[in-house]
């Protein structure tokens, strides 16, 4: 058994990201263990532009920001296992972390660790989770599985499409599929809102002509060998289907972009309490866990809608592993952090008294315009702002003040007040 200081779970922008920041402060015995034959994770596939506004100021693809902390990391030397899967991560009684992981290279083989990040990223909501009614027929895939299919292995997956859902993924494949020459018929969204970002849905529908249907969702499926067509109707307020609305589109592929799932399944072997909500890690400002010396970031921990603030976030956690490794733990006493009117989650959930300089981010519930973001500590509010528009696809980020967390010596909640209240 080989023994590190700091084990990195994930390769991607997350997971490199936190060893250049945890190495920065002092790290030397380090390890990033990835399951794929190259560092950069999902970036690998996202050939689009738009990555590295807000980090570098000039818009970058996938691949291409990537490459930016993958040549810092082969400058830097910090070690990574590549093509190594992760099966497990445990716990021993004298605070080491157990990491259990298998490659073609190396064969089974277990790593002790003193503190460990969990970057394993997200995974796409299947067709098995829909209950949509229907054959189970070729042609049905996740808008990621279709992405890799067009950007790397340089397949069409069909030439007429209709897509479920409208994440970023999906927003992205359809103006993909239709450069590529096939044929978008709709976009359909169960809610009354996208859950992409505007520029999106700016740039892959309306500048192609791709109608979105809002508050419209596929009730069946039909076709033997191969998809023929979908059944699409409209739904009220409660999310089910308007009997007498359904329309039949006739169409060979059906792309699913109807959520991500943090990857937390070594999580959950390690013990580590989950949010409900997130389907991540419960952390405090500094990203640790519940168990103490594991670290949490990236899309494993929540959904992000840009990578610049999963390396930001990134960050966080490897500067905070790397004080854990020094100081021997981290002590201080947390509250919680929960989200009130509006608001459907904040991370972090909870916040150590005496806590420095940090950001807040969390999703609102709904779109709202012209409204203040609101937040109290045991019902005094601490810090405020006016938001112009506020959307369930946009994370927002709130930083707060020493002075303002000077104030904190109980529960926060953070909510949303709209205009007029």
């Amino acid at each position: 058994m080989k023994d590190f200081d700091l084990v990195i779970i994930g390769g991607g922008p997350a997971g490199m990201a936190a060893a250049l920041a945890a190495q920065e402060q002092g790290v030397r015995d380090l390890l990033i263990l990835d399951r794929e034959p190259q560092l950069g994770g999902i970036l690998e596939q996202c050939i689009h532009n738009g990555f590295g506004l807000h980090r570098f100021q000039e818009e970058l693809t996938g691949p291409e920001y990537a490459a930016r902390f993958a040549s810092r990391v082969e400058q830097e030397k910090i070690p990574y296992r590549l093509d190594t899967m992760v099966l497990d991560l445990s716990v021993c009684p004298d605070g080491g972390k157990i990491v259990t992981a298998v490659s073609p290279s190396e064969g089974y083989r277990k790593i002790r660790a003193r503190a460990v990040v969990l970057a394993m990223g997200c995974r796409e909501r299947p067709r098995g989770a829909l209950n949509i009614a229907g054959t189970r027929p070729a042609g049905i895939y996740t808008a990621g599985a279709a992405q890799k299919f067009v950007n790397m292995k340089g397949m069409l997956p069909g030439k007429r499409a209709v897509i479920l859902g409208s994440g970023d993924i999906g927003l992205i494949m359809a103006r993909r599929m239709t450069l590529e020459g096939a044929k978008v018929e709709a976009v359909c969204e169960l809610m009354p809102y996208s859950g992409g970002l505007t520029r999106n849905i700016v740039q892959c529908l309306e500048d192609f002509g791709i109608p979105l249907l809002l508050s419209h969702t596929v009730v069946n499926i039909r076709g033997r060998e191969r998809l023929t067509g979908v059944t699409i109707a409209a739904v009220g307020p409660d999310r089910k289907p308007i009997p007498g609305t359904e329309r039949d589109i006739p169409c060979d592929t059906l792309l699913l972009s109807v959520g991500l799932i943090p990857e937390n399944e070594l999580s959950k072997s390690a013990g580590v309490q989950l949010d409900p909500v997130t389907g991540g890690a419960v952390v405090d400002e500094c990203r640790q866990t519940s168990v103490p010396g594991v670290f949490a970031c990236g899309n494993v921990l929540h959904v992000h809608d840009l990578v610049d603030f999963v390396s930001e976030e990134a960050e966080i956690a490897g500067k905070q592993a790397a004080a854990y490794l020094q100081k021997g733990g981290m002590d201080g006493e947390t509250f919680p952090v929960s989200a009130g009117e509006g608001v459907r989650y904040v991370v972090p959930q909870r916040i150590r008294r005496g806590a420095e300089p940090f950001s807040l981010y969390f999703r609102v519930r709904d779109v709202a315009k012209n409204a203040r973001i609101v937040v109290e500590c045991n019902g005094k509010q601490i810090a405020s702002r006016k938001k112009r528009r506020a959307a369930p696809g946009e994370m927002e980020n709130f930083p707060l003040t020493a002075a303002q967390l000077a104030g904190v010596d109980g529960p926060v909640t953070v909510r949303l007040e709209k205009e007029g209240e």
